[in-house]
């Protein structure tokens, strides 16, 4: 009866967060769709530019998976003052983390493009569109950690709901602002900055509004006196590792995108068009595991460990069935989805190729999402760092490098690196969820 209800529940959490996903997604994408309207070069330097936002976003994201997983836990065990707690601090240090870095890309972002090897004809675009939504990612460290807190309470639905009113606000202000329609003057790159970061700000007040209304109504202050030490602590603990692993990979993916700057300006624009489309094979992925994630951090909570692996393995088996369907579909109709962002034929070739390799990355990539999101959901979260640190330079980095660059086979060959590196790494991460030695790691004691 357990595990029926815990299935119908896994249901109902994971279509709000796989709509929430999808249009987080749409929201880089239709930059890019845009401006592939306006030039294939302002596509390639805003493709560079998203790389370096990435791994900002994943800054921000350190405090506030934390937080979703240790509320989470808390909310299984009845713990209702070490949630607010938990909530509180995370929000205020992302706040602070999130105005820090704010002002480094402001003012340093010139530095960071030549750093990242950006060619001379396409700086003006890739630093009007990196100061803009840099300036304004302070934003989105807030978001991130309202949308955790609202989802690991199962209130999914919420997130979704503004995403879906951001995205629509986003289209309308590129529309008026990249093509210079309803009155707007035609800013192109700099219009798709402005409409992409004011929309995270909408998202942003309206989600704290909703927060405050459905979720946690208040944070008392002798809740903070003196300050919850432990609670930072274990945010921390999860934290840390969480923004390790991730960040580690968005700065190999930094360097690749380095290497891929040195083939052409046809194989950057090829890798920003592939990357944007296959985002969303591995989009439902994403949305089950997190879905997944609070309900195994719920039984974590509770100690019923057998549940949350049964529970764990029945969404792993969906990911991979759905995953790999829709990047079969994808290399089979690469050519002409290709076809309808661009007409220049040599990155379309490039990215159909692209699209092929990526089937076999996709096993490795579903099993990837799973291990790590469901063994930090159960407080074991170190363990996936220093694998995914070791593999990520060793083989995403080393490998592709000397089969893209010295080898010859250019941005296809750096793919066949990326496929190997997920694919070892998700044998070795499926072990560790097997072996069952999570079941000691979680926050609760009993």
């Amino acid at each position: 009866m357990h595990n029926h209800s815990l299935k119908r529940q896994l249901k109902v959490l994971t279509i709000p967060v796989f709509i929430e996903m999808a249009l987080v997604m749409l929201l880089g994408a239709v930059d890019t769709v845009m401006l592939s309207r306006y030039s294939d070069n302002s596509v390639a330097a805003v493709g560079l530019d998203n790389q370096l936002i990435s791994l900002v976003f994943l800054v921000y994201q350190f405090f506030s998976m934390g937080a979703a997983i240790l509320c989470a836990q808390y909310i299984g065990a009845g713990l209702r003052k070490r949630l607010v707690q938990v909530v509180g601090m995370a929000l205020v240090v992302n706040l602070l983390l999130g105005l820090l870095v704010s002002v480094l890309l402001f003012f340093y972002a010139e530095e960071l493009l030549l750093l990242m090897g950006l060619r001379p004809e396409l700086m003006g675009d890739g630093l009007v569109y990196l100061r803009l939504t840099g300036a304004l990612s302070f934003f989105q460290a807030l978001s991130l950690t309202f949308s955790a807190s609202l989802r690991s309470a199962d209130k999914v639905v919420y997130p979704m709901v503004v995403t879906g009113i951001v995205n629509v606000l986003n289209i309308l202000g590129n529309y008026a602002l990249i093509f210079g329609r309803w009155g707007c003057p035609q800013m192109g790159v700099e219009g798709a900055a402005i409409a992409t970061a004011v929309s995270r700000a909408i998202a942003t007040v309206l989600l704290a509004v909703i927060h405050f209304k459905k979720h946690i109504p208040s944070f008392p202050l002798d809740y903070f006196r003196p300050i919850p030490w432990r609670e930072l602590r274990n945010l921390l603990l999860i934290g840390i590792p969480a923004m390790s692993e991730n960040l580690s990979y968005s700065l190999s993916q930094v360097v690749i995108t380095f290497f891929i700057n040195q083939i052409s300006n046809e194989a950057l624009a090829a890798r920003t068009y592939c990357a944007n489309i296959i985002m969303f094979v591995f989009l439902f992925c994403i949305s089950i595991t997190q879905g997944g994630d609070i309900l195994v951090g719920h039984l974590v909570g509770q100690h019923r460990h057998q549940a949350a692996y049964i529970l764990g393995n029945f969404f792993y088996r969906w990911s991979m069935i759905i995953t790999l369907t829709g990047s079969a579909l994808l290399a089979l109709t690469g050519r002409y989805i290709l076809g309808a962002f661009t007409d220049n034929e040599e990155i379309i070739t490039m990215g159909m190729w692209v699209l092929i390799v990526d089937f076999f990355l996709e096993i490795g990539r579903t099993s990837n999402i799973f291990a790590v999101g469901t063994l930090r959901a159960t407080g074991d979260a170190v363990y996936p760092v220093v694998i995914g640190i070791i593999f990520q330079w060793l083989v995403a980095v080393g490998v592709s490098y000397v089969i893209g660059i010295p080898l010859g086979y250019g941005l296809v060959g750096m793919w066949i690196g990326f496929a190997l590196d997920e694919n070892i790494r998700g044998v070795i991460l499926m072990r560790r969820w097997r072996s069952g030695k999570w079941k000691s790691k979680g926050f609760v004691k009993a």
